[in-house]
């Protein structure tokens, strides 16, 4: 932001004393703090500074701070400041002072704050204040920031989708129900409610060009609606949870009567416009817009602790989740954007295909690793019309097959998304045997859509699972499955229950009576 905040009475608070003791490693009065620009603990030196970024960043250092550039720092940081503060009120609108995350939120915080003149008291102040909560989250061992406003809308559009496939939507009729509602709810900038907040007024072409924003509406959030930014995979998770539904009679039924509101037609095209929109030039979905950029800007990069961060790059989860949802959509309103839509999954393919590594995986980049890079290149390449003997397919199913443990199970730690590599002892840390139900999960939707003819490995699979599956119904907490930007874990809780389930109901469905056979 640009603006210097001075603590006066800095040198004589006893806190501030104690924090120095706490903090640093030496006498804080001995840190020369020039010479630590590029210090860096070295487990935390994952994606070390570029040298053309170290002596950037040594540049804007003497611009900072020699009083000949005073001048003319002090006129651009005034522009820079107005143009900054318009930038971060428009995102504060846009996702009703949520923010994307919770850095920026923090920040944006500060800085309206300091726009106000320090009133406690400004609208947008205090908006900001009561959106905190939002981020907020009590542990076993105290209060957390989380890394988002939660995974709602994510981990509901996977639930839901996994009561679809094993067939139980009406045996679940209020569940199914209670998740029509909250993705009708969900779907951003498409509610009577959410077209009268002041975010829809930044949907205009006009003020998506000037703030750098791609399309918003009909899009699904990775939380809520509030939150106000559509990610690809999200909006093709979201719309295949709608689609599941309307198979649903029961659904179908309370919607005809009223007491679900309708998802019109008009909303799914939508959404389909923003996966189109979001196709990248390589035919592959990034995250939240298209790739921008080139490669040669992660010289640029100033963070040390996350790796691949300069542009929106074309993800196999990204692509999988988008390309499936439009070949679903296309299956119930096959005379929508027809061409259009048969392209793109053409092209989404074609990407998935050339991103397969040399031992037939797939990288996963959004969680703990290849056997759901896995599950999302096999299903992705399935529904898009490849076939399941095509070497493609065969090849990543051999690779799957190579690290089932002895247990029945597939384990992987946050050490496959570090190292890029399959962990070598698997979840050792907080699994079973080396195994986990979300991995083991994954790897059997991965097989059981490629109809692997390994039966007995599949057999083990669904043996471990159920095995390990809690008297209450529930399967255990275990290790993070979640990543972010290589180096940085998310736990989501969802997932223990969710993908088990969605795995056990597809095995059953595959394979039938079989895996009863000895």
């Amino acid at each position: 932001y640009g603006s210097r905040f001075v603590y006066s009475n800095a040198e004589s608070d006893p806190l501030i004393a104690k924090l120095r003791e706490e903090l640093y490693c030496q006498a804080y009065e001995s840190i020369d703090w020039d010479k630590t620009r590029h210090l860096v603990a070295p487990m935390d030196n994952y994606s070390p500074i570029p040298t053309f970024m170290k002596f950037a960043q040594n540049c804007l250092s003497i611009y900072e701070n020699w009083t000949f550039f005073r001048p003319i720092k002090n006129a651009m940081r005034k522009a820079g400041l107005e143009f900054c503060l318009e930038y971060m009120r428009a995102e504060d609108l846009q996702t009703n002072y949520i923010d994307i995350g919770p850095v920026n939120k923090a920040l944006n915080m500060v800085s309206a704050f300091h726009a106000a003149n320090h009133d406690i008291n400004d609208v947008a102040v205090r908006s900001h204040m009561m959106r905190v909560p939002d981020y907020l989250w009590i542990a076993e061992d105290g209060m957390k920031m989380q890394g988002y406003n939660g995974s709602q809308c994510w981990d509901t559009s996977f639930a839901i989708q996994a009561v679809w496939e094993c067939g139980m939507l009406d045996k679940f009729p209020l569940l199914s129900s209670k998740v029509w509602a909250y993705l009708e709810r969900c779907q951003i900038l498409s509610t009577e409610t959410s077209r009268s907040s002041p975010a829809f007024k930044y949907e205009s072409c006009d003020n998506r060009d000037k703030f750098y924003r791609h399309v918003s509406k009909g899009g699904w959030p990775f939380s809520t609606s509030a939150h106000g930014w559509p990610i690809s995979d999200c909006t093709g998770e979201g719309l295949k949870g709608v689609l599941a539904l309307m198979d649903s009679p029961i659904v179908m039924k309370a919607v005809k009567k009223g007491i679900l509101k309708n998802i019109e037609p008009s909303r799914l095209y939508d959404a389909v416009n923003v996966i189109l929109t979001l196709q990248n030039e390589d035919g592959g979905w990034a995250t939240y817009e298209n790739n921008r950029g080139f490669g040669w800007y992660e010289e640029l990069n100033p963070s040390e602790v996350f790796g691949d961060i300069m542009i929106d790059y074309s993800y196999v989860e990204c692509s999988m989740a988008s390309m499936t949802a439009l070949v679903e959509f296309h299956e119930k309103f096959p005379n929508h954007r027809t061409r259009e839509i048969k392209f793109a999954i053409h092209r989404g393919k074609e990407f998935m295909k050339s991103i397969q590594r040399e031992d037939g995986s797939w990288y996963g980049s959004w969680a703990c690793c290849f056997c759901y890079g896995c599950w999302f290149g096999i299903e992705g390449l399935i529904k898009a019309g490849e076939s399941p003997s095509s070497p493609a397919i065969q090849k990543c199913c051999e690779f799957l097959l190579s690290h089932q443990r002895e247990n029945g199970g597939w384990g992987e730690d946050f050490t496959s998304c570090y190292d890029k590599d399959y962990a070598a002892h698997g979840m050792q840390s907080y699994g079973d045997g080396g195994s986990g139900v979300v991995n083991t999960a994954w790897a059997l939707m991965a097989l059981s859509a490629a109809k692997c003819k390994d039966v007995e490995a599949i057999k083990r699979g669904v043996k471990y699972l159920m095995k390990r599956q809690l008297d209450c119904g529930d399967w255990p907490q275990e290790g993070i499955s979640g990543v972010f930007n290589r180096a940085c874990g998310i736990t989501y809780t969802a997932y223990r229950n969710v993908f088990p389930i969605w795995a056990l109901g597809r095995c059953a469905a595959t394979y039938g009576c079989v895996l009863d056979r000895d």
